[in-house]
């Protein structure tokens, strides 16, 4: 699901007057000498998912943060990191959707040790999109269970007939028994929604989670086609709605199962927008929602313009009690620290200033440990970008790789002593040979000059 604009406009500092003031690195050191673990981790947040060791994660990126992106962050020091969001009635429809979270490998190697099922992808957040309750519910439950369950069972949650919904808390029932269900089309459905009564049989309890650590629902989106189906960002103009959608995620899955909700700080910045991100924002954590991620533009701007990070700044004053994270204009390891200690969120999403730029997280961490932010050397990018094709190629075959990664390619580029050189190379890439060839040329393994110097022979 498409939610990143092909018009932002190129990075540029947020809305905060006297962000200026802040030494980001002494700030950075002070977070993490005051927080338990020493990691600048807000303790409310550790105790829901312990393995989040580091106050930022990646954001889920349309068009970008598949399997590959991620596992490269998280090579980097990215603690968590979310898919990019999938539309609830793809997920319904068949499965399909479950491709774009890489649920699903050509390579059942790499699916084992590197994907969801396994351990260097996780903890992993599923975002979820769409525009209806039911639909929704079922399809947060599909991706907890991970497809356990016959296609047609989840469809009958959503489908069942066409009367508006009872909400109940016994409406999805998941066991603890480990049981996985035949592939059969005539499994029976776990739910009868004409009398919105749960029929729990043992044959349809769910495994535990092994892949999905949470589920975020993404109310945010701001992309218009979004927008016009009533999906993402729309919903900040119907907050009645959107307590619909979220109570009905919370009540579908295991209340041992984490749920978050991605918001934008409005529709607009008219009133009536402002008041309708407050009533959403107040429903989430009444419903049990572990934390927002806020992004501090309108959806309306979609990623033109700065972010208004005095919004988040107010946002935390008056809700000391709820863990917020923050997003918007993030463009480098100390703007994580800026975001933090200016406005007092929780920890930072970090999202387009990740791509192509992986060492974010590392330097994020060099910061917390009271180190200099490293930048990355050719070799390391050389060997960054080696290891990203291989990975895409894995999930994606040769082909679908090469034209993936171009777009990874020109975004690496920044790091290089001459990007314009990379970018150009990068575009014409389409197999796996072009793409080692261009990084014969560009990175060669014996460059150990440092970035920004000149290569050798390349005047």
């Amino acid at each position: 699901m498409r939610c990143n604009g092909n018009n932002a406009t190129a990075p540029s500092p947020a809305i905060a007057p006297g962000v200026e003031s802040i030494d980001p690195a002494a700030f950075a050191i002070e977070l993490a000498a005051r927080t338990p673990a020493g990691n600048g981790v807000d303790p409310r947040v550790a105790a829901i998912l312990p393995s989040f060791d580091a106050p930022f994660f990646q954001a889920g990126l349309a068009g970008y943060s598949d399997g590959a992106m991620r596992i490269i962050a998280r090579r980097h020091g990215a603690p968590m990191c979310v898919t990019e969001a999938l539309l609830d009635r793809m997920l319904l429809g068949g499965g399909r959707g479950f491709h774009k979270a890489d649920l699903g490998l050509q390579d059942e190697q790499l699916l084992h040790e590197n994907l969801p099922t396994g351990n260097e992808d996780h903890p992993l957040v599923g975002q979820i999109i769409g525009g209806d309750p039911d639909e929704m519910a079922a399809a947060a439950l599909k991706m907890i269970e991970q497809g356990r369950r016959h296609n047609k069972a989840y469809r009958q949650m959503a489908y069942g007939d066409d009367r508006k919904p009872v909400y109940i808390d016994t409406r999805w029932t998941v066991c603890e028994e480990e049981v996985l269900l035949p592939d059969s089309a005539d499994a029976p459905s776990p739910v009868d929604k004409k009398s919105h009564s749960a029929t729990a049989s043992p044959a349809l309890c769910a495994e535990p989670n092994r892949g999905f650590a949470m589920i975020d629902v993404n109310l945010a989106c701001p992309v218009k086609k979004i927008d016009r189906k009533h999906r993402g960002g729309h919903w900040l103009t119907d907050p009645d709605g959107a307590k619909e959608i979220l109570k009905a995620v919370r009540q579908a899955i295991p209340a041992s199962t984490p749920v978050s909700v991605k918001l934008r700080r409005a529709y607009d910045d008219t009133p009536e927008m402002t008041a309708n991100f407050e009533k959403i924002f107040e429903a989430a954590y009444e419903l049990g929602y572990a934390w927002a991620t806020v992004h501090a533009r309108t959806v309306e701007q979609k990623y033109i313009g700065p972010s208004r990070w005095t919004f988040l700044k107010d946002l935390t004053s008056r809700h000391r009690d709820k863990p917020i994270f923050g997003s918007g204009d993030i463009w480098e390891a100390p703007d994580i620290f800026r975001m933090i200690a200016y406005t007092g969120v929780s920890g930072v999403s970090v999202a387009r200033g990740c791509i192509g730029n992986p060492w974010i997280f590392r330097q994020a961490r060099d910061m917390l440990a009271g180190n200099s932010p490293r930048r990355p050397t050719l070799p390391e990018q050389r060997e960054v970008l080696h290891q990203h094709f291989a990975l895409s190629v894995a999930l994606n075959g040769e082909a679908p790789a090469g034209k993936m990664m171009r777009k990874f390619g020109i975004k690496f580029a920044q790091h290089h002593p001459q990007p314009e050189r990379v970018k150009s190379a990068m575009v014409n890439v389409n197999s796996t040979a072009d793409w080692l060839a261009a990084l014969d040329a560009l990175y060669p393994l014996d460059a150990l000059y440092p970035v920004g110097a000149t290569s050798p022979g390349s005047h």
